[in-house]
């Protein structure tokens, strides 16, 4: 086997011993026996939140099961074709599983850090806000852009994406949006997403076709899962409800039923316009719990309390990200350095490259970005 190859092969080794070690390959069997005697329970159904978050354990630990299995039988399978083309001197063979062997390592290297995402909230649905900054009519289109942008991330994750509240712009774009994202470690992707958000481009609301800089911030909070208690005095909130309206007449409601509600003692405001006031209420107010629940787990990790205390404005000298569409295309994190040169794909929800170096920072302290992120 040539040595790029051995190289590969070792870096998928890498991968799976440490997705094993994560989901504890030897005692997985006992632990899906469990789950499915308590599913089988006829009285399971009796706590439906209960029942819901059992089940969803349970197909995590399936799913983590099948994907070692198979990434497992794939390096298997690929190690013996380049054996067997290498004995038969068949380059074809040898060079397909080479390829099948460079793919693998691209998923088994995503799946190395999803195994590390074992925060207190990683698994978790998200909350997700994004809110136009310094830029006027620029910003709200930039807005508008990111959400299309992380949309259409969620949806290539297979992620649930539901609008919560949006607020459009007075020309174009938004001025701020609200989504939750449901899936198996929404948050814990999406968490170093938070921070301010800068793009470089010639205006196309400016008639002299000049190059505008445009600010927009993303902040990202966990849902609250229904077993944790946050409590929330009655006092400590005022409900406001209002009439609200989208941009090109969708999301229209006819009744006063937006809801907004705001945390006194913290000041955090949290809003919805897309249910029934009742509907809203109660989605408002699982938003307040969760911004409550984010703050506490801010308190007790000090890196993400700096991080979120030096976001700031959303304005220069607080980026996160950079992207820049003329005079050249390149969108760069300005945390871990990774950059790339296909700014478009980024725009239509390539953002794992950047999410993965991120995470592999606050695991490890250190940026983990790689020179050239092109091919």
């Amino acid at each position: 086997m040539r040595a790029e190859a051995q190289n590969t092969v070792e870096a998928i080794r890498k991968s799976l011993h440490l997705l094993g070690q994560r989901m504890d390959v030897e005692t997985a069997p006992h632990r899906l026996e469990e789950f499915n005697a308590m599913v089988e329970d006829p009285g399971l159904w009796d706590d439906p939140d209960k029942a819901q978050k059992l089940m969803r354990d349970r197909q995590m630990l399936v799913d983590a099961m099948t994907r070692y299995d198979t990434m497992s039988q794939e390096l298997s399978d690929n190690i013996e074709l380049i054996e067997l083309g290498e004995m038969e001197d068949d380059q074809e063979v040898v060079a397909e599983a080479e390829r099948a062997l460079k793919t693998l390592a691209s998923r088994a290297g995503e799946a190395e850090i999803e195994a590390l995402l074992n925060g207190e909230a990683d698994g978790n649905d998200t909350f997700l806000e994004i809110n136009s900054g310094a830029g006027g009519t620029e910003s709200c289109d930039w807005a508008s852009m990111l959400a299309r942008m992380y949309v259409r991330w969620a949806e290539k994750k297979g992620y649930k994406v539901e609008l919560q509240s949006e607020s459009p712009g007075d020309e174009a774009g938004i001025k701020s949006a609200s989504y939750k994202i449901s899936g198996p470690n929404a948050y814990g992707w999406l968490k170093g997403e938070s921070g301010v958000h800068r793009l470089v481009r010639i205006s196309p609301y400016d008639s002299a076709a000049r190059r505008h800089t445009s600010f927009s911030s993303v902040w990202v909070y966990p849902v609250v899962d229904d077993n944790i208690e946050i409590e929330v005095a009655p006092n400590d909130i005022r409900l406001d409800t209002y009439r609200s309206s989208g941009a090109g007449g969708q999301h229209v409601n006819t009744t006063d039923s937006a809801v907004r509600i705001t945390h006194l003692p913290t000041g955090i405001v949290v809003t919805s316009s897309e249910k029934s006031q009742h509907q809203n209420r109660d989605i408002a107010m699982k938003a307040l719990k969760s911004r409550l629940y984010q703050m506490e787990l801010e308190r007790r990790n000090s890196a993400i309390n700096e991080a979120h205390e030096n976001k700031g404005d959303a304005g220069w000298g607080n980026q996160i990200r950079s992207y820049v569409l003329q005079p050249y295309q390149m969108v760069k994190d300005l945390r871990t350095n990774v950059e790339t040169s296909d700014s478009q794909g980024v725009l239509d929800g390539d953002l794992d490259r950047f999410m993965a170096a991120t995470l592999a920072m606050d695991l490890t302290g250190k940026s983990r970005a790689e020179a050239n992120t092109d091919d």
